[in-house]
């Protein structure tokens, strides 16, 4: 937690008068007890509470001066401003993303790298209302801008499962020169117009009903799975209004999964194959969502309001961002899930965290074999 900038934490609480009339649970205190949940995986409420009475002496240390209760923490996480824990996610990943500026990604870019995708949560439709998705099912839909470089989120819009994916790109704020990957559910062509005005650019699939007439062609390598490399302009009674300009167009075969791809850039410079392997970083997001539902607390909830809800998501990427930034801090080589699992199984540990990873090799060497008595001579 030394890695947290306490001021701009307060920053936050007052920003949303989150503090006001609070005399003995602080929304410090919340955020720790939610944290430690987080980072040990806790089930419930009531596993939180028994786990942390179970050590009061080291609360005091640890900076929990309120009473810690199921019912008290039940009540912070409905009715305090989930907003607060929002800014400070915010706040941490403005902390980690210039530790990773130069962190590679598997490809030899100087611009930044963002993909652009979206998961569900399922929930109780008749526990979260709020949060509808199909005929029976609800869902909370989490929408995530990643930086490539230490995969990094560096926008979340969480909503419910109805919500259609394309509303985050009028949210965005579009950086000039850096790549958008995003898949197909992203295609709307006066929307991606806006954004090539910009000067950003962005890579994704075309849609198999997409109209456009080819105005020339490139050669290219067929030896490592390029097709073709044309420049197009879009003829749909629509789309050739809403996307004026020219779109470059680059067909790749993928012989590992017998699959053709046909994707759609607004840039013009990068070798067509640098457009194909861009495209396949986008899996990063994926591998993105599956460690945060399996190693953090997302999949379930603490509570079923949509104030609970979204301050039990921010606080768990707050968590993420900030164990991204003490293990780089600290220099650690260990995975993150590494990091994580032995954060979690000595929370209350008073060695310092750098101490726990070095690696001494101080085992004993096997004593010589040959100089020992076999069992079996008589």
């Amino acid at each position: 937690m030394d890695f947290l900038p306490h001021s701009d934490f307060q920053e936050c609480v007052t920003r949303y008068e989150a503090g006001r009339k609070l005399r003995r649970f602080s929304c410090w205190d919340q955020w720790l007890c939610m944290a430690f949940a987080q980072l040990t995986h806790r089930e419930s409420l009531r596993d939180i509470e028994a786990c942390l009475r179970a050590v009061p002496s080291k609360l005091y240390h640890l900076g929990i001066r309120g009473h810690v209760s199921r019912s008290t923490l039940a009540d912070a996480n409905e009715h305090r401003d989930w907003r607060v824990y929002a800014d400070l996610a915010r706040v941490l990943i403005g902390i980690a993303r210039p530790l990773y500026a130069n962190e590679p990604f598997g490809m030899d870019l100087d611009e930044t790298v963002y993909a652009l995708d979206a998961t569900t949560v399922d929930v109780s439709i008749s526990l979260c209302p709020w949060a509808p998705y199909a005929r029976s099912r609800g869902a909370v839909k989490i929408h995530t801008l990643l930086d490539l470089r230490g995969n990094i989120p560096t926008f979340i819009d969480i909503t419910h499962g109805r919500c259609n994916d394309l509303r985050v790109l009028d949210q965005l704020v579009f950086e000039p020169g850096a790549f958008y990957v995003m898949d197909r559910a992203y295609v709307h062509f006066e929307r991606l117009f806006r954004l090539n005005q910009t000067g950003a650019f962005f890579v994704t699939r075309a849609e198999k009903k997409t109209q456009y007439r080819r105005q020339y062609s490139r050669p290219v390598d067929r030896s490592v799975g390029l097709r073709a490399d044309q420049t197009i302009r879009l003829t749909g009674v629509t789309t050739r209004h809403t996307y004026p300009a020219a779109l470059r167009c680059v067909r790749y075969y993928d012989a590992a999964t017998d699959k053709r791809f046909t994707f759609l850039t607004n840039n013009f410079l990068l070798p067509a194959f640098t457009i194909a392997q861009l495209y396949r970083s986008r899996w990063n997001i994926e591998v993105f969502f599956k460690w945060i539902k399996q190693h953090l607390r997302i999949k379930s909830f603490y509570g079923n309001s949509e104030n609970a809800v979204k301050t039990q998501i921010w606080i768990a990427i707050g968590v993420y961002v900030l164990v991204a930034i003490a293990k780089k801090r600290l220099q650690i080589d260990a995975s993150l899930y590494s990091f994580l699992q032995v954060v979690g199984v000595t929370a209350f540990e008073k060695s310092p965290i750098l101490q726990v990873f070095q690696n001494t090799h101080s085992q004993t060497a096997p004593a010589n074999l040959a100089s020992q008595l076999s069992l079996f001579d008589f």
